[in-house]
């Protein structure tokens, strides 16, 4: 695939993001003014039911399952209303009568084939449809008439076919040569193609793509529905989501112009479902292959946590580091990171910046040099540094036999890097240290010593609390704060997520920006994205809990103000 197609196509993908990162803030949108107002959102069907217009081969669909009119009366002069202001401003269609009297419960988008010929030759072009259910087909037809003769009138030359008996209206095909392509044929030109169908309104790109539409619906075997992979993804869409999204990996890679590197993962659908704290997104990844998750399933919160200040900025927390490199979760990260970014090991060094800085300060692996000791409990958590953008960390570990020998190997990476091995008290409690120690002088009169920690450690209970400075051990061993665990907004995130899992991921938004923006670009990218979502986060919360063979389920769970 040439530079240009390849350009191209990012530039589609996107166009998908946008629109998924558009119903994942319409929904939260709708969580947020629901505890504001009497107003209920019914879910009728958490299928989408325009999936039969949709081919097997579909890279992505993306479904809302309610009407977008509840949205509308719960945040009248929300981003939901500016944004369906926006996308009419240049029609005469009117919402509120031309379109609202027949909208149903369903509003599907899918991009249906990465060419719509099917001739690479003459460029690449991705077919979308999208299907809005009808409640009345006679209204919704008179849209659709009102529609096109709206861009007859603003000069468009139209086009009309009866195919298999449906009557299907669109621009005339449009060609015009590729100027940077020395091929003599032309390009496929975007214009607007529509029909009404049983009780949906499918408007395409392309008339091609509606009749593909029609050929699905009328030779079931062709859809989308009858993918046993489709399938299996439905049977794991959550209970009440208004929102439904479902990707065929493989396809997803081949229209991005990726290879699907350590390919385990074969599709993924997600859910997205509200309560009155904010907004559950469901996602399951379904493979043929053999997989194991990285630890026993736990069905209280894991114990390290009543050492984790509640003013934490990030945690992680869970049971059992020494199989993470075998497991669901780690095959899925090698999966994504060596696709998007060539490597498992190059992705990581971009995504997770703070940690990979860690290891290189340190000379570490944390797969060899620390997971393979962490048989029981842990928790991983970053703290804000007032003094500068370098967060404090704290690491607990529960003592196993393993601890020791694991303890061990740390003192000796730190003294081949130059660190020596020290003993402190610190509130009666013996401190053990990492330390560098320089001395300096002053017009050769006196003599200084510095002292700088790059780690330190102790025993507290049946734990090892290791921490990157002593300010911060302090505050664990006078007990000057709340542990997470008392946190009222941790509490309520994990209430959220079902049990038993494998533990938790937890971001405190309002604390971690400053300290983790500059660090993790992906969240600034997020933020832009979901910008109405993000002005109402406070934390996100991620676990994983998968009960089914073949699947990886995992939630994640904003909590809006």
């Amino acid at each position: 695939m040439n530079s240009q197609n390849l350009t191209k196509n990012i530039k589609l993908g996107f166009l998908i993001a946008g629109i998924i990162t558009l119903v994942l803030v319409c929904v939260a949108k709708f969580s947020w003014f629901a505890k504001k107002s009497p107003v209920s959102l019914v879910v009728r069907n958490s299928q989408p039911t325009a999936a039969i217009f949709v081919p097997k081969s579909s890279p992505a669909m993306v479904s809302l399952l309610v009407n977008p009119d509840g949205l509308q009366k719960i945040a009248p002069k929300g981003e939901f209303s500016q944004l369906k202001n926006r996308l009419l401003a240049k029609s005469n269609i009117d919402y509120s009568s031309d379109i609202k009297p027949w909208l149903g419960n369903e509003i599907t988008l899918a991009a249906t084939t990465i060419d719509i010929d099917r001739d690479p030759d003459n460029g690449l072009q991705t077919g979308y449809l999208m299907a809005l259910a009808s409640t009345t087909p006679e209204k919704s037809r008179e849209f659709l008439e009102l529609l096109f003769s709206q861009r007859a009138f603003s000069g468009t030359n139209l086009g009309i076919e009866h195919y298999k008996g449906v009557k299907v209206i669109y621009d005339h095909a449009e060609y015009a040569p590729d100027v940077n392509s020395q091929n003599p044929k032309s390009k496929i030109q975007n214009n607007l193609a529509g029909a009404v169908v049983n009780n949906f309104v499918l408007l395409a790109n392309h008339p091609q793509v509606i009749k593909e539409a029609i050929n699905n619906l009328q030779a079931p075997d062709l859809n989308l529905i009858s993918s046993l992979e489709y399938q299996k993804a439905t049977q794991q869409i959550s209970k009440n989501a208004v929102a439904v999204t479902f990707l065929n990996l493989p396809e997803v890679g081949k229209w991005q112009g990726l290879e699907l590197a350590e390919s385990t993962y074969n599709s993924q659908i997600l859910s997205f479902v509200f309560n009155s704290q904010g907004l559950l997104t469901e996602s399951t990844f379904l493979t043929n292959s053999q997989i194991v998750p990285s630890s026993s399933p736990l069905s209280q919160p894991v114990g390290a946590l009543q050492y984790i200040p509640e003013s934490t900025a990030f945690a992680i927390a869970g049971t059992n580091l020494s199989k993470l490199d075998n497991s669901d979760v780690a095959k899925l990260w090698k999966q994504g990171t060596a696709t998007i970014y060539g490597s498992s090991e190059d992705g990581t060094a971009r995504l997770l910046q703070p940690l990979a800085k860690i290891q290189h300060n340190w000379n570490l692996n944390f797969s060899e040099d620390i997971f393979n000791w962490v048989t029981g409990e842990y928790a991983l958590a970053l703290l804000p540094n007032s003094e500068n953008t370098t967060p404090h960390w704290l690491f607990i570990s529960e003592k196993n036999p393993e601890l020791t020998a694991g303890i061990t190997h740390l003192n000796n990476i730190a003294t081949r890097s130059g660190f020596n091995l020290s003993s402190l008290t610190l509130d009666q409690q013996k401190i053990s240290a990492w330390t560098k120690i320089t001395a300096t002088s002053e017009n050769n009169k006196s003599i200084n010593v510095d002292t700088r920690f790059n780690g330190v450690h102790t025993t507290l209970d049946n734990y090892e609390i290791f921490s990157s400075d002593l300010k911060t051990l302090k505050t664990i061993l006078s007990h000057k704060q709340k542990s997470l665990l008392e946190n009222p907004q941790f509490q309520n995130s994990i209430a959220t997520i079902p049990r038993p899992n494998q533990g938790y991921i937890y971001l405190d938004w309002e604390n971690s920006q400053n300290l983790l923006k500059p660090q993790l670009p992906l969240l600034k990218l997020a933020e832009v994205l979901g910008r109405p979502l993000f002005d109402h986060l406070k934390s996100l919360t991620v676990s994983s809990y998968s009960s089914e063979p073949g699947t990886l389920k995992s939630g994640v769970f904003l909590q809006l103000h």
